[in-house]
């Protein structure tokens, strides 16, 4: 077994500094959580591959000339005519305050089915297959996917992780709570935020539930307040890095990818929980959900401090 796979949609994106309807300057990119996972990964040296589809269009080629550039493997994407890539907005409202609009109703990431996640788990045979709440949410064909990976991959003996990464735009929370229900007894590691972990289970205290029914590690973020890392008998904590927020999309993906960056090198969970959030301090310091995202001689800069020029 080797590498990771990840599965879910990425789209066109196009960010503006100002209110979107003021039109203006934009800046076309890609984003979707779990590519900006699998770009992370590849900066730290993993081997690591995409599943996931576009449409047979110009953003489409944008999305898979940018992954093909970060050196993310792309054998199991999909390019389909029948479907048009997904396109998102990010604009300013205020200072760190960005407003998301989806136009992914019927996209090409949409189309994905459970045929072409199991193949792909097979084909692949991941140590590690990194899913999250937004693919489900897509689709009832993704929906079946997301659950067909998990069973697919517990089956081949890959660890699976799932990062809630809930979306109220995409469905509601009594709906993300059942299909994610179905997905916990495959999964091996969960990452979400503490408003969250009521979509896993309407336990009192979540985490030790999630503990109880097989989930080996629970890790909940808390933003600017570091996050939490919970196996059975031992929880550790660590602080967020001291930085300047200039952006804070795409943080919590960059955690994920230093947090199992860490893992896949055998580290011990204060080591994960540290790579987790000095990848997210990368992350928020400029504006892009993965393109400030560090690589592995990038990981000891921040401790040089503000204002040190690398000579």
């Amino acid at each position: 077994m080797s590498g990771v796979l990840t599965i879910g949609e990425t789209m066109a994106a196009v960010r503006t500094a100002a209110p979107l309807r003021l039109g203006g300057p934009a800046r076309l990119s890609v984003a979707g959580s779990e590519s900006n996972v699998a770009i992370g990964l590849a900066r730290l040296g993993h081997q690591v591959d995409w599943l996931g589809a576009v449409g047979a269009d110009q953003p489409g080629e944008l999305v898979l000339r940018t992954l093909r550039a970060e050196g993310v493997g792309l054998r199991y994407a999909r390019v389909t005519p029948e479907a048009a890539t997904g396109f998102i907005t990010f604009d300013q409202a205020a200072h760190d305050i960005t407003r998301v609009s989806y136009h992914r109703a019927g996209s090409a990431g949409s189309t994905l089915t459970a045929a072409e996640t199991e193949a792909a788990v097979a084909a692949c045979a991941p140590e590690l297959v990194h899913l999250t709440g937004i693919t489900p949410a897509l689709s009832a064909t993704a929906r079946a996917a997301t659950l067909a990976a998990a069973r697919a991959a517990r089956g081949a003996g890959a660890r699976v992780c799932l990062d809630v990464n809930y979306r109220a735009r995409l469905w509601t929370r009594a709906e993300a709570a059942a299909v994610l229900s179905d997905l916990l007894p495959w999964v091996d590691t969960v990452f979400a935020s503490e408003d969250e972990l009521d979509l896993l289970t309407p336990a009192a205290d979540a985490v030790a539930d999630l503990l109880a029914r097989g989930v080996a590690e629970v890790v909940v973020t808390a933003g600017a307040a570091g996050a939490r890392a919970h196996t059975p008998g031992r929880s550790r904590s660590r602080t967020a890095l001291p930085t300047t927020v200039a952006d804070s999309i795409g943080a919590g993906d960059a955690f994920v990818a230093g947090y199992l960056s860490a893992a896949l090198d055998g580290l011990p969970t204060d080591d994960r929980l540290t790579r987790g959030v000095t990848a997210g301090a990368f992350c928020v310091g400029v504006r892009g959900d993965w393109e400030s995202l560090p690589t592995r001689a990038d990981l000891s800069l921040l401790a040089r401090g503000d204002g040190t020029a690398v000579r």
